[in-house]
């Protein structure tokens, strides 16, 4: 496969129209929906022209096989193994700053932004805000659950939605002494769904609260975790639970017991996240400054920009189906085949 991006350009903007819309007031948990934005293409998608932003937030494979690349203030580049199609606010997006992104069953792409919830059909974008009953705009988790439900991690904390209506969850918070948030007590900045079904929930400074549909339980630094300000949570194919902190480094729970990575062990860096799990088994993640980490279950094997990573600084770890695995950076995208890392910058061409 041929692969070519250019960073350095953005994609024209398509015209675009906007549906009339009905507002209905409403202030509930369970809350009746307005007809939401819509907006709909009326011609493809032509030539790149201006700057995009090197800061790649999110990168996603839907399962056509194509990539989406969230950024940080510039909307979304798609690549469909064709061309480069760069969305924005402009086209239709809620929020330029791309936090979460996922697929649902249906094919429909789901996009967590500054400024609410958007889903792409494939034709049109589709946006939903607190006006149609989400808990709070600045979105900052995903996911979608075995009945089709949307679940969204805000700074105002948790919404469900069914595709119709939206319900708000009151998450309980374990107590943790003197807690610092970061934007808000009420922020949930991951969710996670475990193989069972279990619903985990990351709080603002808080620990994490796991759900299993009928009852809370909490995990802190009293039950083993190495920090309360987690950063993110990812589940292996073996069960385990991996917890990146901000201060702690990392936390591997079995279900029974806290297995703790941390600097004064084997790995460097306290700021962790950006889990991900390879073909072969390996668990990637990152640590803030001082590159990425691969652990096989014995050994962590370290990758920093001496072994060609753009930066130190990586915001996203992705394997794609052909087993590569992708790096989002603060300059960039770092591509690592199992050899050799291949970068592409602003105002360079990447080809492989």
């Amino acid at each position: 496969m041929m692969l070519l991006i250019t960073l350095a350009n953005s994609c024209k903007g398509q015209e675009t129209e906007k549906k009339d819309n009905k507002k209905v007031n409403s202030s509930q948990s369970n809350i009746e929906k307005h007809q939401p934005f819509i907006y709909r293409s009326s011609k493809q998608h032509s030539t790149l022209n201006g700057a995009v932003s090197e800061f790649v937030w999110q990168i996603y494979q839907d399962k056509k096989g194509n990539y989406w690349f969230g950024t940080n203030h510039d909307g979304i580049l798609i690549y469909d193994n064709n061309s480069l199609i760069h969305y924005t606010s402009k086209d239709g997006i809620g929020g330029n700053a791309i936090r979460a992104i996922t697929e649902d069953k249906t094919g429909d792409i789901w996009f967590g932004t500054s400024n609410g919830l958007t889903k792409y059909n494939g034709k049109e974008f589709t946006n939903y805000t607190i006006d149609d009953g989400l808990i709070d705009n600045e979105i900052w988790a995903i996911e979608v659950d075995n009945t089709g439900r949307i679940w969204i991690g805000t700074v105002g904390g948790v919404s469900i939605f069914d595709g119709n209506n939206f319900e708000t969850l009151e998450v309980p918070k374990p107590n943790v002494p003197n807690p610092e948030p970061m934007l808000s007590k009420n922020r949930v900045s991951d969710i996670l769904i475990d193989k069972k079904g279990h619903f985990w929930f990351v709080n603002d400074s808080y620990g994490i609260t796991k759900f299993n549909g009928n009852q809370y339980e909490f995990f802190t630094t009293e039950n083993g975790l190495t920090d309360n300000n987690v950063a993110e949570l990812f589940e292996d194919s073996q069960g385990n639970i991996w917890i990146g902190t901000f201060y702690g480094g990392v936390s591997k729970f079995d279900g029974k017991t806290f297995t703790n990575f941390t600097k004064e062990g084997i790995i460097n860096g306290l700021e962790t996240y950006n889990f991900c799990e390879d073909k072969a088994g390996n668990i990637w993640f990152s640590a803030e400054n001082y590159g990425v980490y691969s652990y096989n279950g014995k050994d962590f094997t370290q990758f920093t920009v001496e072994d060609g990573l753009a930066t130190n600084t990586i915001q996203t770890i992705y394997e794609d189906k052909k087993g590569q695995i992708w790096f989002s950076t603060w300059e960039g995208i770092s591509l690592y085949d199992g050899k050799e890392i291949t970068n592409v910058y602003d105002k360079e061409s990447w080809t492989k």
